[in-house]
């Protein structure tokens, strides 16, 4: 077997590092190709991995939009594969890198291999592109390695035959169990000032296209509002670079004591951040699922979620974009024990950091 990995931003290279470090291991003919949709942030998760691409498409511009990013990737992976020709090509969620990956895969006649397949939120525009890039690639996959019997679900009520889905667990959990360290400290970003022992740590990560505007407004109002009235509270937030979050952020965020606006931080750092972390608010997919092996509730900023397990398994709450809903259900995980304990006892649904390992074995067994 000889596969090509593909993967172009920050979230699909923590998922898809176990994958690539396993196949490493057993030394499977491979190449691991980074479209860098992302560059700055694929970079750093690259390097907390110590993982060297084969090939980097170097496609990401200056205000890029989504036709630039199809396109480019659509055509600049066409001469790689040709080249290499592999029997299967794995990707990984929802970006628009998987979805033109696998098309360009598709056109070629290579088997794909989609990796956390069947989330949905079957609201097309919500996440955005997100919901269609994984249901069109879907249509493109030939093993789907689902991370939960409800995302195996979801396919076989498309239409996916059964022996095609594979139920693995989520790599991201591969990912957090290879790089926690409950001895680590923090030396820069300002962190190292921060007393994680005296203090309550709030976590924010907020970065999604459908909350720009208004819904981050709220989001961020909120996150001041629960600093402003917990003494014993700090709140943390990587701010995402996109110039929408930036601004946002700085204008109601900026200068309140208390609150630390700090740059993007690498992968490893910003697991042990969330392992010192009280609570956890975010939009981010990956975060809903790594927070709860960590024991820490998650507060989800978002309308929909295509992660429900979470939400099911009590482990994360949707609590949208609405100021005072976010307040209230911060306030009552700052305020009540039982609340709080309750959230982060319970057990996380998505896997026991095996799904790398379960993944390459399916492939070995179908691959030619």
């Amino acid at each position: 077997m000889k596969a090509a990995v593909v993967f172009g931003t920050r979230p699909e290279a923590i998922k898809m590092a176990p994958v690539v470090k396993e196949i490493e291991r057993r030394g499977i003919d491979h190449v691991v190709i980074v479209t860098a949709q992302h560059r700055e942030m694929l970079d750093q998760k690259l390097d907390a991995f110590d993982i060297e691409p084969h090939y980097d498409l170097n496609i990401m511009r200056h205000n890029q939009d989504l036709f630039h990013v199809t396109a480019a990737v659509l055509n600049d992976i066409k001469p790689v594969l040709e080249k290499e020709q592999p029997n299967v090509l794995l990707v990984q969620g929802d970006t628009t890198t998987t979805f033109a990956a696998s098309l360009a895969s598709f056109y070629l006649k290579i088997p794909v291999g989609h990796v956390e397949a069947g989330l949905r939120t079957w609201n097309k525009f919500d996440p955005f592109p997100e919901e269609i890039n994984r249901q069109l690639t879907t249509r493109l996959t030939d093993f789907h390695f689902a991370p939960t019997n409800w995302a195996k679900q979801n396919l076989l009520n498309e239409g996916v035959k059964p022996d095609n889905i594979f139920v693995t667990g989520n790599t991201v959990i591969d990912a957090l169990l290879m790089i926690v360290d409950p001895t680590y400290t923090f030396a820069g970003d300002g962190l190292g000032r921060i007393d994680f022992e005296e203090k309550r740590i709030i976590l924010l990560t907020s970065h999604r296209r459908e909350n720009f505007g208004e819904p981050m407004v709220g989001i961020f109002s909120a996150c001041r509002q629960l600093v402003e009235q917990n003494a014993d509270v700090e709140m943390i937030y990587p701010v995402h670079p996109n110039p929408n979050v930036q601004k946002i952020a700085k204008d109601i965020l900026s200068g309140v004591p208390r609150v630390h606006l700090i740059k993007p931080m690498e992968y490893r750092p910003f697991v042990q951040l969330m392992n010192k972390s009280y609570l956890i608010l975010t939009d981010s997919g990956g975060v809903q699922e790594e927070a709860p092996t960590l024991g820490k509730p998650v507060l989800v900023l978002r309308k929909t979620t295509e992660r429900p397990e979470a939400i099911e398994a009590g482990t994360a709450k949707l609590v949208g974009t609405d100021r005072d809903t976010i307040v209230r259900e911060g306030q009552r995980l700052l305020s009540d024990a039982n609340a709080y304990r309750e959230m982060a006892t319970k057990a996380n649904p998505y896997g026991d950091g095996k799904a790398a390992g379960r993944i390459v074995d399916i492939l070995l067994s179908r691959c030619p």
